[in-house]
Formats: structure tokens, sequence, C-alpha cells
């Protein structure tokens, strides 16, 4: 899933908002945020198989580290206990602990079952909205449409920073939509997947920048 899981980051500032967007943006999107890593590193692997399904042409045989659900929970209970620790807030932990467990759960929505139990299992998940374009474009659109409205109603602009950067920000999350639901031609490389991977770290501190301009609604 790709909007989709911007759209549980801003949704989440409603129930959490002590953290920071970036921070939601960390923990929604942190398994897709560390997988180019462990590509770079040849510790995870994927094929580029044009067709494997209708709007993806990515074939992920291997990624137990950053996507199998028992890491994944791992992974959640690891930035849950750093929040906490650093900030003393116990619901934005479970937010974000939540958030992280999220992404595998919106990923088992629009993946073929490539999605593993547990690192070594032989159980996949997966139930393939990705070979539906319409359905793929109703269900991310309603998450990440839903998300802004209550991050919109959570928060109110301080300055120009923070509505224009703001919607700035959404502008750039439904292009990048709409490039997933068209289609894209295949990577040339997996080299180049990873490091065009890299640049979703950018949507960290924007969002950390965008919400320091903005404040609890009246």
């Amino acid at each position: 899933m790709g909007i989709g899981h911007m759209g549980v980051a801003l949704a989440a500032k409603r129930v959490a908002p002590g953290a920071s967007l970036g921070v939601l943006f960390l923990a929604a999107e942190l398994l897709d945020l560390l997988w180019p890593f462990f590509l770079l590193l040849g510790l995870e692997h994927v094929r580029i198989s044009p067709g494997w399904t209708l709007l993806s042409s990515l074939d992920f045989y291997d990624y137990p580290i950053t996507h199998s659900l028992a890491t994944v929970i791992g992974w959640s209970g690891v930035l849950a206990i750093a929040y906490y620790a650093a900030r003393r807030d116990l619901r934005a932990a479970w937010v974000i602990g939540i958030a992280v467990t999220s992404h595998w759960v919106l990923d088992a929505v629009v993946h073929r079952p490539d999605l593993p139990l547990a690192p070594g299992s032989g159980v996949y998940v997966g139930f393939g909205l990705w070979n539906s374009r319409a359905a793929t474009t109703i269900v991310e659109a309603v998450i990440f449409l839903a998300g802004s409205a209550l991050y919109l109603r959570s928060t109110a602009a301080r300055d120009g920073a923070g509505r224009y950067g703001l919607w700035a920000l959404l502008a750039l999350c439904a292009v990048i939509g709409v490039g997933t639901w068209v289609g894209q031609p295949p990577p040339p490389s997996v080299h180049a997947l990873a490091i065009g991977g890299l640049g979703l770290w950018l949507f960290l501190p924007w969002a950390w920048w965008v919400d320091r301009h903005r404040g609890p609604a009246r």
C-alpha cells in the first residue's frame, strides 16, 4: 500500500496529539523506511517482474526482517518503548506501536500472498488487491482522505508554513497516489529501487516541520 500508510499517520494525530506528525509518519512507514537498507545490504531480496500484479512489478519473495508479522510486532515494540522512554507519553507510545503494525495489515490487503508470518515460516498472507485498479484506488483514497480530514479537524495552522506546507505535503502524497494507481514502469534495477526508496525519509522532516507550525484546533 502507498498513501494509505500516510493516511494512518495523519489520522493518528487525532488520538495522539502530543506526538509529532513526523514521528507518526516514521511509525506508519517504518517497514518501508527500513526495507531499502536491507536490500542494499543484501539481507532481503526482491525481483522485478513486470506484470506480477496489475499495479506493481515487484515480487517481494524475501523480506522477513522488515515485513514478517512477528518481526513487525517486534519493530512496533521497539519504537513504542523508545518513544515512551524519550517522551513519557504512554498513550502516544501505544498509538505509535499500533501504527507500525497497521503497515503490515494494510500491506496484506494489497499484496499477493508474500507477507510471511515469521522468518522461516512457510505461511504467507496477501489478498491481492493490487490486481484491481478500481478497488485499490477506492481503498487507498478513502484511508488517505479520511486521515487528512481528521488531521485538519484536529489541528490549526499557526502561520503560512503550517497552512501551505501542509497542503503541499498532502498534494505530493496525492501525486504519489495517482502514480501508484495509474501504474509506473518497472525500476531499472533492484539497486535503483532501493536508492529511490530512501527518498521516503524526506517526508519525516517535512511532516515534523509542518506539525511544528500547527497547533490544536479550537
